[in-house]
């Protein structure tokens, strides 16, 4: 089966960041240093993260890293991290969680489309989209916008 996993680029601060998304989703977390790889001659890199990955109990798949001095580097920009699912607690927990310190753009709730969505950027300037849908009875999928099944 092949997984789309979120890989988010920091300046600095990957460590952390990648500490904190172990708090608020629990799992495993690897980390490994440019020095480790010898990835970088520039000596203020070496303790830098050159690759990070933080493996759920439930599946989940989170990486990241430290962009190098060399690349340009914008918070935020260009991508979010999705998570969606039928629990809806297990979700507002996370939301709940990614949000403090951070910036609440759309609250969670109902959206016109039925389900429960929201939208918030975390304290590492990462934009978060969190929607709970139910699953269809009919075709096991999560209910598409406007809450049709699909069939």
């Amino acid at each position: 089966m092949t997984t789309l996993n979120p890989y988010l680029g920091f300046r600095d601060n990957a460590k952390d960041a990648m500490t904190f998304y172990q708090s608020v989703f629990g799992g495993e977390l690897t980390m490994s240093t440019f020095a480790e790889y010898h990835a970088s001659e520039d000596q203020a890199e070496q303790d830098k993260i050159m690759h990070a990955q933080l493996r759920t109990d439930g599946g989940m798949v989170l990486m990241g890293a430290d962009t190098p001095n060399s690349m340009g580097y914008t918070p935020g920009d260009n991508f979010s991290v999705s998570l969606s699912g039928s629990d809806e607690a297990e979700l507002r927990g996370y939301f709940d969680k990614l949000a403090e310190g951070g910036t609440i753009a759309m609250p969670l709730e109902r959206a016109p489309w039925g389900d429960i969505f929201g939208m918030c950027k975390d304290k590492f300037g990462v934009d978060w989209l969190v929607m709970s849908a139910p699953r269809s009875r009919r075709t096991g999928r999560p209910s598409p916008p406007g809450g049709a099944d699909g069939v």
